[in-house]
């Protein structure tokens, strides 16, 4: 778990600056559909080479069990559609801040669709991660020379587009884990369902909005790193919300704002910002209330 846990972390914060490093023209050159669509699919092949080593005599399986995945493959292609999209009307600080907002989305629909009653102690805890990342967000690393102030823009379009989001993305992993734990399924076999309607589902969406250029057009070695990383990052998370739950997924997320921190500073000459101490502060506070750490 421990390991599991730690990689998850690793991968989560290596991810935005990897995608930094390989800009060109500070400009990302690749499909986002592209890679999801590889991610996704890679994810399959991980599932089918686990499931090879499982021994699945007896198990019956028709399609009241397979249908249910359909539904969160679907709600996660919506999202990472909408992410692309609902950019437009808003600068990139603004998401990176109202973003945050998933993590209260996740806990309430966690709460109140599987029933996991969260005390006061477990809630401060959670609203301190939230706090964490929007401090992170808010000026937690700093360009020397760049002005140190922030400018924030949003319009009404891209404030509702923000909430759909951060609703769908707790629906989508709430409702997620709830199927993992009510199927007596192994979990390979559970991921196989998932991901087969993840590569349909991203497919169809890669040849709905398809642009000029190869599938593969802009892809490097960091392209590469990147769609292993994800697979590997989602093949963990399932693990995650099988055996034990999206709330620690969000603890998960929040840390790797510090391992973001440490390879933006290493890579990017980025400076830290008492802004980024407070987040620190906040995520440490949060998992003692939480876990009693």
């Amino acid at each position: 778990w421990g390991l599991m846990l730690v990689l998850s972390v690793a991968i989560y914060g290596s991810h935005a600056p990897l995608l930094t490093l390989c800009k060109v023209d500070g400009m990302i050159p690749f499909s986002s559909t592209s890679v999801v669509v590889l991610v996704e699919l890679t994810k399959l092949v991980f599932s089918l080479l686990f499931l090879q080593k499982k021994k699945l005599l007896g198990v019956a399986v028709s399609w009241r069990h397979v249908a249910p995945f359909a539904l969160s493959a679907l709600l996660y292609a919506a999202n990472n559609n909408l992410v692309v999209h609902m950019q437009l009307f808003m600068d990139p600080s603004t998401y990176q801040v109202l973003s945050n907002l998933k993590i209260v989305s996740t806990a309430l629909l966690y709460s109140f669709f599987l029933r996991q009653r969260l005390g006061m102690r477990k809630w401060l805890a959670l609203f301190l991660l939230v706090a964490a990342g929007v401090s992170y967000s808010c000026g937690g690393l700093q360009d020397p020379g760049s002005p140190s102030k922030m400018q924030l823009h949003i319009t009404l379009v891209g404030l509702v587009l923000i909430l759909v989001y951060c609703l769908i993305s707790g629906l989508s992993a709430v409702y997620t884990e709830a199927i993992l734990k009510t199927q007596a399924f192994p979990l390979s076999l559970q991921n196989l369902f998932l991901y087969f309607f993840g590569v349909l589902l991203n497919l169809i969406g890669y040849f709905w909005s398809r642009a000029e250029g190869s599938f593969l057009e802009g892809f490097s070695s960091w392209v590469l790193v990147i769609v292993v990383s994800q697979a590997l990052n989602g093949l963990i998370m399932s693990v995650v919300m099988k055996h034990s739950s999206n709330i620690t997924r969000l603890f998960v997320i929040s840390c790797s704002i510090l391992v973001n921190a440490l390879l933006s500073v290493t890579l990017f000459n980025l400076q830290l910002t008492l802004l980024f101490f407070i987040a620190v502060s906040c995520i440490g506070l949060a998992i003692h209330l939480y876990y009693g750490v």
